[in-house]
Parts: structure tokens; C-alpha cells; sequence
């Protein structure tokens, strides 16, 4: 399976819930940027998982999370 270069970039409103977050990118390995940016690589399926988690997590009404992919051409 190829792994996918990819960004993760959000703003979160409550200190709690930004930290979950965060303490999931720093679990499926990818690296702090920036205080609300993440950067690494990642398998597709795990790109999908972590995806899915940081979506069960924030409140989508007040909250945003955007997951960048690359692929290796880009």
C-alpha cells in the first residue's frame, strides 16, 4: 500500500477538544508544524481513519478540520 504526504490544518474552538486532536495526529505520526498545523506521511487507509476520528471528535458547527492529501506527482 503507498503512503500519501498530507497536511492536516484546523481551528477548534475549545482548548479540550484541540488537544484530542492533536494528541491523535501526534499518534498516527505526524509532525507539528505550526500550533494547528500537521504534516506526514500516511498510509490511504489510515489518511480515511484519521479523517473519520477528527470528524467524531470536533462540533461541526463551530469547529473545522481539513485533511490535505498529496499524492507522490504533486
Amino acid at each position: 500500500m503507498s503512503s500519501i504526504l498530507v497536511w492536516i490544518v484546523y481551528d477548534i474552538t475549545e482548548d479540550k477538544v484541540r488537544n484530542r486532536v492533536a494528541k491523535k495526529c501526534k499518534q498516527f505520526g505526524l509532525q507539528r508544524v505550526q500550533k494547528s498545523v500537521f504534516l506526514g506521511r500516511l498510509e490511504s487507509n489510515r489518511f480515511d481513519e484519521l479523517s473519520e476520528v477528527c470528524r467524531e471528535l470536533i462540533d461541526e458547527e463551530t469547529d473545522s478540520v481539513y485533511l490535505f492529501p498529496f499524492c507522490q506527482e504533486d
